[in-house]
């Protein structure tokens, strides 16, 4: 071996590490409020079902003077995909209100019992003869 392989390994060996200084390029120097992620997600899930947390934020909106649909999103589905009519246009079916019937089980049984948390939804579907205005109306289960 040579001398100067043996000197720099010592020196390698003996030198402390230098310790990294960290620099901040960051311009705020407090730390922001973590907003909530969830929310867009919670809001549209409100608004589709209609429900009374949707109800309130409408409420606030219209109180504040803010122009704000009116109508939940199961309700503008129903609206937007009814009639549908037959290929000769003799025979309509149209879905008009909805509801939602409790839970079978609570949260805590389906949790127990590996159950997808569910509500029965209920909505009324009217069919109709377009030839003579006879209406069937009838509450079926949606799921």
């Amino acid at each position: 071996m040579t001398p100067g392989r043996n000197a720099l390994a010592a020196s390698r060996s003996s030198a402390r590490p230098a310790v990294p200084t960290r620099i901040s390029f960051a311009k705020i120097r407090e730390t922001l409020e973590v907003p909530n992620l969830l929310a867009l997600q919670t809001e549209s899930f409100d608004w589709l079902m209609g429900n009374q947390a949707w109800l309130d934020r409408v409420e606030a909106a219209v109180q504040g003077g803010v122009d704000v649909p009116r109508s939940s999103g199961l309700e503008e589905i129903f609206e937007e995909i009814s009639p549908i009519e037959d290929f000769s246009q003799t025979m309509s079916l149209s879905f008009r209100d909805h509801r939602f019937e409790p839970p079978k089980y609570t949260v805590e049984q389906c949790r127990e019992k590996d159950f997808t948390y569910s509500q029965p939804l209920f909505v009324t579907a009217e069919f109709m003869n377009n030839e003579t205005g006879e209406i069937k109306s009838q509450t079926v289960f949606m799921g």
